[in-house]
């Protein structure tokens, strides 16, 4: 069966980004010391989210390849979907990368060349001279255009091949997956190196003096969550809308246990690194926690109470993680949750003490990356059928119960 975007789905996405743009407008207008720092910061934290939401569902697609899972295969176009956004999200973060780069934001104090010239006493700092080896902006721009290119150029074969295997049969069909299972494989290799380079350029560099061993893996497991989140709430709005028929009530307690698993994933990473920077005190280590709980303690805890304490208590149960309406409303909250990490992540660092509040920018960047996203996966799935013709696991999963 094939998906149809309502008119409705139509209005509502369109709506989000016409609100989102107007809440900008009033957002850019309002008083702040630096506007345009301000502008970059919040359209580079929700650009990154959703940006994430996408290859989190990348990564945990291959896996499923790699560990020949069956049960996923009836909500594979699902995950595909959400991977169609990646190559629009993609540009987003570019545009900030370039912007930063050639000064019209200041969100990486590295990427200003005074701060690596001693005869520039003003703005001279030792420990980036120090870090300039890995931290300039020839290799940050090789490694950045390899990691990209890697994730857009996989992300568009599995599509494609995906469409292909609709088509075939037998041997044909067989030899399709295993290509599928090499793919995967160099990918995921591929991933794990690559997640972690992103989040010490991308988010870490930020927060120049600021170290942290676990901070790779901690970013890993917030946009592997939200994507899980993501594929849980798609799949639910279009059981709602009387697509995909073969997906039972087993298919999606999985998805609510990977929401459930992964977010105690997120927890163990966020706190070890707490933990481990608390006891240790040691001056580079502590900055980054100093500033959001001396600050934004609001934001900081509330962030970390529902992306924990709300998929403990809610979704511990078998038939919560079978209620859709339940999934639904639990679902919701923990995206906003994972939403205001990556808030917290990105704007005390970017915007110092001026940054006071979560305000009308952040939500209204929100308000219009959502839409975006949203109209960019209703398109994706619009254009091949919602299950699979074709896969060696199909029956499998038609037939999966639990």
């Amino acid at each position: 069966m094939n998906f149809t975007i309502s008119k409705r789905a139509n209005t509502v996405t369109l709506g989000l980004i016409i609100i989102g743009l107007v809440m900008v407008g009033i957002g850019v207008a309002g008083d702040h010391s630096d506007h345009r720092q301000y502008t970059w910061s919040a359209f580079y934290a929700n650009a990154l989210f959703f940006f994430f939401i996408s290859l989190g569902t990348l990564f945990f697609y291959a896996v499923n390849h790699v560990t020949e899972t069956a049960w996923t295969v009836l909500v594979k176009r699902v995950y595909e979907g959400i991977i169609g956004y990646l190559p629009l999200g993609t540009l987003f973060v570019l545009l900030c990368l370039v912007a930063g780069s050639i000064g019209l934001n200041h969100i990486w104090p590295w990427m200003d060349g005074r701060t690596v010239d001693p005869a520039d006493t003003a703005h001279f700092d030792h420990h980036i001279e120090f870090l300039s080896p890995y931290l300039n902006k020839p290799f940050f721009w090789l490694r950045t255009i390899l990691i990209m290119a890697t994730f857009v150029l996989f992300a568009i074969w599995f599509r494609r091949h995906s469409l292909q295997m609709d088509n075939e049969t037998g041997d044909t069909l067989v030899r399709s997956h295993w290509k599928n299972y090499r793919r995967s494989v160099v990918f995921t290799v591929l991933f794990a190196f690559f997640s972690s380079i992103l989040a010490w350029d991308w988010i870490m560099s930020i927060d120049v003096h600021w170290k942290s061993a676990l901070f790779g893996w901690y970013i890993f497991a917030g946009m592997w969550v939200s994507g899980m989140i993501t594929a849980v709430i798609v799949v639910l709005y279009l059981k709602g809308k009387g697509y995909l028929p073969q997906v039972n009530g087993s298919h999606i307690q999985d998805m609510g246990k990977w929401v459930f698993a992964v977010s105690f994933l997120w927890s163990y990473l966020y706190f070890a690194q707490f933990l481990l920077t608390w006891y240790a005190n040691i001056p580079e280590e502590v900055t980054y926690f100093k500033v959001r709980i001396d600050h934004h303690p609001w934001l900081t805890w509330v962030m970390y109470f529902v992306n924990f304490a709300l998929p403990m208590v809610l979704l511990m149960s078998r038939d919560s993680k079978r209620s859709p309406k339940y999934l639904i409303g639990v679902g919701v909250l923990i995206f906003i949750g994972h939403w205001l990490d990556t808030v917290q992540q990105i704007m005390p660092s970017a915007m110092g003490l001026h940054f006071e509040h979560i305000g009308t920018l952040e939500i209204g960047f929100f308000a219009a990356f959502l839409g975006l996203f949203t109209m960019m996966v209703l398109r994706t799935l619009s254009k091949a059928p919602l299950t699979v013709v074709a896969h060696p696991f199909l029956e499998e999963s038609i037939h999966h119960h639990i």
